[in-house]
């Protein structure tokens, strides 16, 4: 039996939430994506010197997909423990996490300090960010999505993804003033330590507003009629995950496989392609990808508002095939060695990538049931976060140094934006369900045929 439509809380009461997740994921994502502008600029040269420039710059991102593949195991410990115990404990802590391991790479010896100690060290730390990464994203967007009602959640929820843009923006932008205002030899002897230390005072302020917020109302009303029954806990989260919610899980993986690959491709690997290939200084890509996520942060909640409307699958859609064109009109563009016209091409390329993003957040809680809803949007956002953008810079270097030529990559991210294309399309529509409804499948979305198993709209 379905329970009634998730009342919506106030105004204010609701702000308060999205601002809390909003400024910690940002916090989050400025120490995630840190790496990956640091591993294309930096840490090639002071932690892996090698005398080829995009070998070294191969290895540092192998380092950076490391953290990937930690975060699958941190999506099943904190979906397991966020499902247990609340949403809002796990949150504190994987800010901790991994704003403690970003401010101890700032303090890290280089390569020419300690020899091989020095990658090591830089290789642990990345996966202590990737683990606490892994239980950031379930938590952010579930907080928001199970405190705001069913009509909204796509605006609601979909300010934490504004988080990703809004960390990029924050890292790039530190490291842009840092390289503009210092020589090449001051940023690599100490500047870049700057930024990474940095995240030590993001960390206190982002501490003292999580700390501020409440439970999710939904998480609670679960809790206590488990109370109230004498129901047991049964098995763990992560196994009911993967033996009744696996399909669910597929399609989480399959949402995000373009949305990340484009995402690091058209930030983290340009970074690489305007500097190593067209031999261009790295202020041109830092700044285009700086005024990029710019508009990109504030799009972000157009699209998951538009998705209220709509529904998720279209707005989804409306990215994911204008990306498989896109990948080729890209490279294209940055070629012209324009800074102008590489701004043009990273921004596009960015709104199309908001158009999947956005509306992610509240597809994928709307998957799955409260019970497991944590340890599933985790564990279905992470394994996509390995097969997916952990391996998008590494294999886009790969075929850049293997063919010298830019169409190889535009063909893998053409690819990534089809599979997400089909997935979405097979996809039911879950705009409007209940989150404390029970049963895994969505609730037909209002404005959508009940008999459409594929969530087409209705005339």
């Amino acid at each position: 039996m379905s329970s009634p439509a998730t009342a919506a809380p106030s105004p204010t009461g609701i702000r308060r939430i999205v601002a809390a997740s909003l400024i910690g994921t940002t916090i989050e994502w400025y120490d995630f994506f840190l790496y990956g502008t640091a591993a294309a600029l930096v840490f090639n040269k002071l932690f892996f010197p090698t005398s080829d420039p995009l070998t070294g710059t191969l290895i540092a991102f192998v380092t950076y997909a490391i953290g990937f593949l930690a975060r699958p195991l941190g999506g099943v410990v904190f979906g397991h423990f966020g499902d247990r115990l609340g949403r809002k404990k796990l949150l504190v802590l994987s800010l901790l996490m991994m704003g403690g391991a970003t401010f101890a790479m700032g303090l890290l010896p280089t390569h020419a300090s300690i020899g091989v100690g020095a990658p090591i060290l830089l290789t642990v730390l990345r996966l202590v960010q990737g683990f606490a990464l892994g239980g950031e994203w379930g938590g952010a967007v579930l907080i928001v999505s199970e405190h705001g009602g069913d009509r909204h959640r796509g605006f609601w929820a979909s300010w934490p993804q504004s988080g990703a843009p809004g960390g990029n923006l924050l890292a790039t932008g530190v490291l842009a003033l840092l390289a503009a205002v210092q020589s090449d030899a001051t940023f690599l002897a100490w500047g870049w330590r700057v930024p990474f230390l940095l995240s030590g005072v993001l960390v206190v302020v982002g501490l003292w507003i999580r700390l501020s917020v409440s439970e999710s109302p939904v998480f609670l009303a679960a809790q206590a009629a488990r109370s109230a029954s004498g129901e047991a806990r049964g098995e763990l989260p992560v196994v009911q995950v993967f033996r009744r919610s696996w399909r669910q899980v597929l399609t989480a993986v399959g949402a995000r496989f373009g949305e990340n690959i484009s995402y690091y491709v058209l930030t983290s690997f340009l970074l690489v392609y305007v500097t190593a290939h067209l031999g261009l200084p790295k202020s041109t890509a830092l700044n285009a990808v700086l005024i990029g996520s710019a508009v990109h942060f504030v799009t972000i909640p157009a699209w998951g508002a538009l998705s209220d409307r709509i529904g998720r699958r279209p707005v989804t859609l409306i990215g994911s095939v204008g990306m498989a064109v896109w990948a080729f009109a890209f490279f294209a563009l940055v070629d012209s060695e324009s800074f102008v016209v590489i701004t043009a091409a990273v921004t596009t390329g960015l709104l199309l990538h908001g158009a999947m993003y956005g509306p992610q957040a509240a597809f994928i809680s709307e998957l799955f049931d409260t019970e497991v809803r944590y340890s599933g949007a985790s564990m279905g956002s992470q394994l996509a976060s390995i097969v997916a953008g952990a391996l998008a810079p590494i294999i886009a270097v790969e075929l850049l140094k293997d063919h010298g030529s830019s169409l190889p990559v535009s063909l893998y991210l053409c690819a990534a934006a089809v599979v997400t294309t089909l997935t979405v399309a097979f996809a039911r529509e879950t705009r409007g369900r209940d989150l404390a409804r029970t049963g895994t499948a969505p609730a037909p979305a209002p404005g959508y045929d009940r008999k459409d198993a594929a969530g087409t709209l209705s005339a």
